[in-house]
Parts: C-alpha cells; structure tokens; sequence
C-alpha cells in the first residue's frame, strides 16, 4: 500500500486525505494548529463558541460526496440547515435587503427597492447559469496544469467574457445602486475586489439559487470533528501542534517532510494543502521549484487582509439576521483603499455572523456570540495591527451601537480578535492575507498554481490558492481535481 503524507488539515487537505484513503492509500496528515480545519478553529470561552474562519455552506452535497466514498451519511455526523435570509443587507440610509430563499422571493425584495431591476435581475441570473454550468458543472474538478487544457476552453472563456469583472457584468444587469453592491459583493467572500475578480465568480448566485445558504449545527467545528472522525474510522493518522519545516528532494522526487521538532515522514506521494507561495519559496529547495511557480510568486497578487472581532453579549438581538451585510458609505474607493492603496481607512464595511440566530447552544442562555468581519489590507499595506487593532475594534464597535445594535458597549462580555498578523503567524500566510492569491483573471484555471506540482513529480496541491480557488466549494474541488491526477495505491 502506497504511503501519502498531506500537509495541512485545512478543510482541503482533509478532503484530500479522505479521497486519497479512498483510493487506497496509506495517508498521514500534519499540520501545526491544535485542532483539524485549518483556518476552520474554534475559540471556546466562557460558555460561547465562536467559529474562526468559514461560516457558510453553499454545496453542501460536496460534503456529502466525501461521506459517500465510505458509505457513509454526512447526516449521520451533523445536521446542516438551510437559512432564510442566506444575508441581509444594511445600507448607510438605515434600509435593508433580504437576499435569500426562492427566486419569487428575491424579486420581491428586488421589486421593494427598484422594480425596474426585476428582468436585469432575471439576465443576471441566466448568465450566472451559463457559467456555472461551464465554470463550475465542467471545470472546477479537472485539473489545468497542461496548457493544451487552457486553450480547449478558451472558445468558452470568450462567449462567456469571462475576462469581465463581476462588477461589469452586474452593471450590466442592474441600474439600483443598492442591488449592485448587493450582488456584486460575493468576491470577497473569496478575497476578491469585485472590480478586479473575474465573472467567472458570478457563478455564486447559481450555486445559491441551486442549493441554497447552510448552516452547521454546532459551528463549522463541528464539521471539522465529523471529517476527523471519519478520518479515524478510515484509519488516517492526524499529527496536529506539527510544523513542516522543509521537503527532502532526490532526483525530483519528495523522500521525506522534516517538522520543525525533528521529526521525519517518509511516503511516495505528498500532497500541499498550505499557501503555494509559502510551500514554493520556505519548504522546497530552490533548484526543485520549476521556473513557473517562482515567476507566479513573484507576480502574485494577494487576497486582502482580514480583520475578525469576536464578541459575546449578555444579551440577544433578536432583530439581527444570520447573515448582516453592513455597508458603509463608500464601496468603490473603499475597495481601492483595501487593495490598490492598502491602508487602513478610517471607514469599513462589515460581515456580521450570528450563529446564535439558529443555534442558541453557541452562547449562555438568553446571550448572543458574534463574528464580525472587516475587510482590509495585507501586510503588505504594512498597518502595525498591534498598535491599532484595539482602537479599530472600537470603532467597528461604535458602528454598529449606532446603528443595528444599540447599547452593544454595555453588554460585551467576551471580547478577542484576529488581525492579518495572526493570519502570517498561525496560518504561514505570507502577507496575512485571508484566502491566498486573489481571484484574478490572470490569477484563474492555468493561471493559478497548479494541483499537479510544478516541481518534484510526487508533489499535489490542493487549497485555496490552487485551481479552481478560495471558499469552501473551491477547497473541497481542488481535492476532487486529484482523481483525475492520481493511480489507486498498488
């Protein structure tokens, strides 16, 4: 049997090692934070739980393919379920647009706000559909690390325009001011600037339409803990609090990972669910990393920065939604202070996750926990988080005490965050960006690094900043693009 050794438990290694298990493999996985998920941990404190990184599903049948492949229910191990909003958007005049349900329902809420959007919304949709169907149905689980696979679908990249922003192609569909922010926000779900992303990203709103916005019972954790369980029963072995300090090659091939406590791994086959930059330019010796992945390294253009306050109240806010979309005054220029400037602006918008609007077991009884999200820049913006990211929460504080959650200072009980600082430290991201390399045009399918290794020939990747991208429907097709790549276990 075959050995493979993964590294990194994000929620794309995971999946990784349990199709590679499937393939009967001999699989071992390394990563150096406590707990299995990656950038998917759990703070525990005083009673609330708060998710760290991805708190939405929007494929859930991904999921449920991992489970298959033993036989297995994913219902068996956790129950997801679906919400209504999938998000609410608040606007500076105090208005607000609930996106979500059946299609009848968003044009509603369309019709609210600008009637004359109905048929544009409609278009959007169409089009959304059109590529979804060769973006996503077609592409995203095959792999495009030859360049013959790029130019077979360069026919479809042209009819599609996919050299479009999602910007672009949401003007092009919707005149309302509020709706284009509203449906052209997703990129940065993904660490995108909707004026840079390619419309390739626009497949969103079909996935959503398709199957709608998820939530785990429990958290994100808890579907983390059920991969891990699964991964147990299969016989795969996790070494968590594990550092991969470098990769042995012979001849262009893997021999072994060495960890930062001295420890060796040896297997045939190694798969890299870390930041490609990190892998190509800390783990690797130099002579092995082809010239390809070295020129993307140095051409790269990063994700934004994230900045994450988690806060626990002694009360609840049955008003708020699941999801809130907070939108501040400016979008455009605030965009372009986040990535082309990158600095710190004084104003924000905000993604604010409460998971205890479906799951009240998330917090004390009659208490609420928060996960507030502001996009802003990466390190390469060089903002000194340790001496603002006190008064920045503050602000974000202030906001929304003015706005949707009165009295908010008074009634903070468990206060903590995150800054790009931690994202570089715990997560080897290398300008603490949120979600590797943005999900540019030129930073897409051939593009993007590849999950065939462009280095030694027993080398994979899978991940974020691999084909076909960010997000948790991106991460878990990134493992898929592996059947396509590698033998069953002799």
């Amino acid at each position: 049997m075959n050995r493979a050794i993964v590294i990194g438990a994000g929620l794309g290694g995971l999946a990784a090692a349990l199709r590679l298990r499937a393939r009967g493999y001999r699989v071992e996985i390394i990563d150096r934070c406590r707990e299995p998920g990656g950038r998917a941990q759990v703070f525990h404190r005083n009673g609330y739980v708060f998710d760290a990184g991805p708190t939405v599903i929007t494929a859930p049948f991904l999921f449920e393919e991992l489970f298959g492949l033993f036989n297995k229910r994913l219902s068996d191990y956790v129950a997801l379920v679906p919400l209504k909003p999938w998000y609410r958007f608040c606007f500076p005049d105090g208005d607000t647009f609930d996106y979500g349900g059946s299609q009848e329902e968003i044009l509603q809420e369309i019709s609210r706000i600008s009637p004359e959007d109905r048929t544009g919304y409609l278009d959007l949709v169409a089009e959304s559909k059109a590529i979804f169907d060769i973006g996503f149905s077609l592409l995203a689980d095959k792999p495009f690390h030859q360049l013959n696979e790029m130019i077979r679908q360069i026919p479809n990249l042209m009819r599609l325009r996919c050299h479009r922003s999602v910007w672009d192609l949401v003007t092009q569909h919707l005149k309302h001011e509020k709706l284009r922010q509203a449906f052209s926000i997703q990129p940065l779900l993904v660490g995108g600037n909707p004026f840079d992303t390619t419309c390739i990203y626009s497949l969103i709103h079909y996935l959503e339409l398709q199957w709608g916005v998820h939530f785990v019972m429990g958290g994100t954790g808890a579907l983390t803990v059920a991969l891990h369980r699964l991964l147990k029963e299969q016989g795969v072995r996790l070494h968590l609090n594990a550092t991969v300090k470098r990769c042995t090659v012979e001849k262009q091939v893997i021999r072994h990972v060495e960890t930062t406590d001295g420890r060796q791994f040896d297997a045939e086959l190694f798969v890299a669910n870390c930041d490609p930059l990190h892998l190509y330019s800390d783990l690797l010796p130099r002579e092995s990393v082809r010239f390809s992945a070295r020129l993307k390294g140095h051409l790269a253009a990063r994700s934004m920065g994230l900045f994450v306050l988690y806060l626990g109240t002694d009360r609840k806010y049955e008003s708020l939604a699941h999801h809130t979309i907070w939108l501040g005054r400016r979008y455009r220029s605030l965009l372009d202070d986040i990535f082309k400037r990158k600095i710190l602006a004084d104003d924000f918008s905000l993604y604010l996750h409460r998971p205890t609007a479906t799951d009240p077991s998330l917090a004390p009884a009659g208490c609420d926990a928060f996960y507030v999200l502001a996009p802003v820049p990466n390190l390469l913006g060089n903002v000194d988080w340790d001496t603002v990211r006190w008064s920045y929460g503050n602000k974000i504080i202030h906001a929304l005490e003015t706005s949707i959650m009165p009295e908010l200072s008074a009634c903070i009980v468990e206060r903590f965050d995150m800054t790009p600082n931690e994202f570089h430290n715990d997560y080897m991201s290398p300008a603490g960006d949120g979600f590797s390399i943005a999900p540019t045009f030129r930073q897409s399918a051939w593009f993007r690094y590849h999950n065939q290794g462009e280095g030694p020939k027993n080398l994979f990747l899978v991940g974020a900043g691999t084909h076909p991208g960010a997000g948790l429907p991106g991460v878990l097709c990134s493992a898929k693009v592996l059947e396509h790549l590698l033998p069953d276990s002799a």
